[in-house]
């Protein structure tokens, strides 16, 4: 066993049914190298060192540090809700937000989603916060509503004398017609090196709206493992932008089922990778109706000796006729001890379909530096320029406001790694 799940099974306190799952993670252990899903992103560091759960008090955290987040917003702190900094007077009637930990206390049946199983041993993460998940949000927004103003979600890691770990699951569910869109801040005070591995579920019912960004942005000794499983009905849309900006190792996995038909995706993102990051994310985008369609565009950025790994996989089942989707990863490697690895699939079992996937690994376009090399732009600042237009692309999709707001934290990120 490593020390790692060692810890984990040390701090657990659940249920018999939580206890059969963390057992059958400690006797699989965590997936390596022959491991397809795991291949390119080695465990063997993390797998010796220990974590202990997060205290039920959250640690301090200063509020000048989220002047630039709205309200409404829950702030999370090292894994605990700080209500002091959270504001939530904002969102209007129909929408209805708790913290798991409170429906779990009030026994409530709205916690159902808790029992997802995941039976492949390469879901390791996702079945240790099936075993010992007990925080998390829980939102949900009745017919029809709209909600004007975006949901914040602030998750801070503070440092402290010791290394902690938090089991999130999230739940958030549109119901028929609804609109929302939620902003995810993840980042850190200090040098804390701690563990966050979290599980999100988005529902989206008929012709509901969800737009949803994310900023990871941990510092360079912070370990985050983050899974999103989302299931979009007919006429649902579901717009999302994932910028993924610091910690040591991070790995996202975005999993969409597309259930209803003329259900609309657009998932975009950035991966920065800098210093030693290791930065990876997976797609599994599933088109199982007919008239369906997904638009993914992606960025990946190596410098130093970081690496950074994408796989964007794409499925159209039998009769999801009528499909479009289309993938395009693009990466630049500014450094020769950096490095990328793509993986684009593309698997189709329909008729009457539109599809295409492509990836590239280069360098900064040598014509382009000329040009501005030539109007008089020093080496150092043309570089910069490129750099940051390549890695705001994906931004595009959003709102203005949100589009800036988001622009801001990229390049703030890209500045303090050099790129821009």
């Amino acid at each position: 066993m490593s020390a790692l799940l060692d810890s984990m099974a040390q701090a657990f306190c659940g249920s018999d049914a939580r206890r059969e799952v963390l057992d059958s993670v400690l006797r699989d252990g965590l997936p390596g190298a022959r491991s397809e899903s795991w291949k390119y992103t080695s465990l063997r560091q993390l797998e010796r060192r220990s974590f202990a759960a997060a205290p039920l008090t959250p640690a301090l955290l200063d509020a000048a540090v989220l002047e630039d987040i709205p309200a409404p917003r829950l702030v999370f702190v090292n894994g605990r809700l700080n209500d002091a900094l959270s504001d939530v007077q904002g969102l209007p009637a129909g929408v209805q937000l708790e913290t798991l930990s409170s429906a779990l206390a009030a026994g409530e049946d709205a916690v159902r989603f808790l029992g997802r199983r995941y039976e492949r041993s390469d879901e390791v993460f996702a079945r240790l916060n099936a075993a010992l998940a007990d925080e998390g949000v829980v939102l949900r927004v009745d017919d029809g509503v709209q909600v004007e103003v975006p949901l914040q979600l602030v998750f801070a890691s503070v440092a402290g004398d010791t290394d902690l770990a938090w089991h999130h699951r999230h739940l958030i569910e549109l119901r028929a017609g609804a609109s929302l869109g939620v902003v995810e801040h993840r980042f850190s005070v200090g040098d804390s090196a701690h563990l966050d591995n979290t599980v999100l579920h988005a529902h989206v019912a008929r012709d509901a709206v969800l737009k949803h960004a994310r900023v990871q942005a941990g510092n360079a000794r912070q370990t985050s493992f983050l899974r999103t499983d989302a299931v979009l009905a007919k006429d649902a849309q579901y717009h999302r932008v994932d910028l993924e900006l610091g910690a040591a190792l991070s790995r996202h996995e975005l999993n969409v089922r597309l259930e209803g038909d003329n259900a609309q995706l657009t998932a975009n993102g950035v991966l920065l990778g800098t210093g030693r990051r290791h930065v990876d994310t997976r797609l599994g985008i599933d088109h199982i109706a007919r008239d369906t369609s997904a638009e993914l565009q992606w960025r990946g950025v190596a410098a130093n000796r970081s690496r950074v790994v994408f796989h964007g996989g794409i499925q159209i089942r039998a009769g999801a006729d009528g499909t479009d989707a289309n993938l395009s990863n693009k990466n630049l490697l500014l450094s020769a001890d950096a490095e990328i690895d793509t993986q684009p699939t593309l698997v189709i079992d329909a008729d009457e379909v539109k599809a295409a996937h492509g990836a590239t690994v280069g360098q900064l376009d040598a014509n382009a530096l000329f040009y501005l090399r030539s109007r008089g732009l020093p080496q150092a600042q043309a570089q910069a320029l490129l750099s940051a237009a390549f890695c705001h692309e994906p931004l595009k999709v959003l709102p203005e406001a949100l589009r800036e707001q988001l622009a801001r934290r990229l390049d703030k990120a890209l500045a303090e790694a050099g790129v821009a």
